[in-house]
């Protein structure tokens, strides 16, 4: 053979690494082509499962191996990746919804998905209602015949409010309604989302679970990624064609920084539920405060749907809506003198976070407490600071709301 230029060499490169190599980490395989072994291999159909080295946006084996993982943490068959939460959560709406069909949104649900639902959904002919997540009478009266596809979270968005999953659940499945449960605050593991009570109703649990692998999964907050899992096969075929559709794809250093995460994930979720449990009592009995919301306080709504699910979590996330003399200025002040809690979105991260909420605009059906009760909410993402220093910066920061 003639000797070839030196880029002709560096891509046709003989040398191949010898098999027998194995470490810890998953290895970074990045591709947006993908060769095939002969035309043969080149003809054949892409497999019903999504798994298939086609091309790199499907994935890559870093990919598959990531999807394999969140699927067990899961407590899954099947998994799909997306970019972000937010586009794990239009992949689903998207897969199950047809023009005609409609929607039910509890009220308390994910702002991003309210505006998918409000928004892109509606120009789409897909119609919508929000639901109280706590009253499931009433909610079994909206199911109808368009009624398609059921969102669920828990705990609910800022205001924490733990619905009755056994009770919403049960429901939808008398009615044959497809349900997609956004876990992202149980990460998987603050209970099964396909089993919610095993001891109290075998079986029971959501068709779709999703998360923003955003939050725990990924633990360092410099990453944006989103899963989808399901145990049923045919909804995750119906899930991977869509995801084909939007030609949904991940860059492999992402993946790999969410399985350089995962190890530590119980670890992390463990350390972070418990300094929150304790700031968020702490809170509860400060003067300035009228009410705490975290689902392991008796107080907080839903508290008794949360013991039956998930008593042993609670999650890095609570509220603290402020007595009703403290204006939204105020309070305001109050986020500015803390030097530990970043102010920013998201949680799960090695940083605690601070910000303050005006919900008056993202509820449909009112606020989890009366204008007598409070006013400003802050809701608190705790990181993984020691606990004693988050508390004293909570506490000088206090002295910003003196009269």
């Amino acid at each position: 053979m003639s000797k070839r230029g030196p880029s002709t060499e560096q891509i046709h490169h003989p040398f191949r690494a010898p098999d027998g190599w194995d470490a810890v980490p998953v290895p970074v395989a990045k591709a947006s082509t993908v060769l095939f072994r002969n035309t043969a291999a080149l003809h054949q159909p892409r497999s019903g499962d999504g798994i298939s080295y086609r091309y790199g946006l499907p994935g890559t084996p870093t990919t598959y191996t990531l999807a394999a993982r969140i699927a067990t943490l899961e407590h899954a068959e099947h998994c799909v990746l997306t970019p972000s939460g937010l586009s794990a959560i239009t992949l689903t709406s998207l897969a199950f919804l047809k023009p005609g069909d409609e929607v039910l949104v509890p009220d308390n649900v994910y702002g991003q998905n309210r505006h998918i639902t409000t928004g892109l959904l509606s120009r789409l002919g897909i119609t919508h209602r929000f639901y109280d997540p706590l009253d499931v009478p009433a909610f079994e009266a909206l199911l109808g015949e368009r009624t398609r596809l059921v969102w669920l979270e828990a705990a609910g968005s800022i205001t924490l409010e733990f619905p009755d999953l056994v009770g919403l659940l049960t429901a939808c499945r008398a009615h044959g309604v497809l349900t997609a449960l956004d876990n992202t605050w149980g990460a998987g593991l603050a209970f099964n989302a396909f089993e919610v009570a095993p001891a109290e109703a075998p079986g029971l649990g959501a068709d779709i679970s999703m998360q923003a692998l955003t939050k725990f999964p990924s633990g360092g907050a410099d990453v944006l990624m989103g899963a989808v899992c399901t145990r049923d096969p045919a909804l995750h075929r119906q899930l991977v064609a869509m995801h084909e559709f939007l030609g949904h794809g991940l860059g492999q250093n992402d993946v790999e920084a969410v399985l350089r995460g995962l190890p530590t994930i119980a670890l992390r979720f463990r350390a972070q539920d418990a300094a929150t449990r304790e700031l968020a009592q702490w809170m509860a009995g400060r003067p300035e405060v009228a009410r705490v919301l975290h689902p392991a306080l008796p107080g907080s709504p839903g508290h008794a749907h949360w013991r039956r699910v998930s008593p042993q979590a609670g999650g890095c996330l609570f509220s603290a809506v402020f007595q009703p003399r403290f204006d939204a200025r105020r309070i305001d002040a109050f986020v500015d003198a803390l030097q530990l809690f970043g102010i920013g979105y998201s949680w799960a991260g090695p940083m605690s976070l601070a910000v303050p909420y005006d919900l008056t605009r993202s509820r449909s059906l009112g606020l989890p407490w009366t204008k007598e009760e409070g006013g400003t909410l802050v809701r608190f993402a705790i990181g993984l600071e020691e606990v004693e220093d988050l508390h004293a910066d909570l506490a000088r920061a206090f002295e910003a709301l003196r009269d």
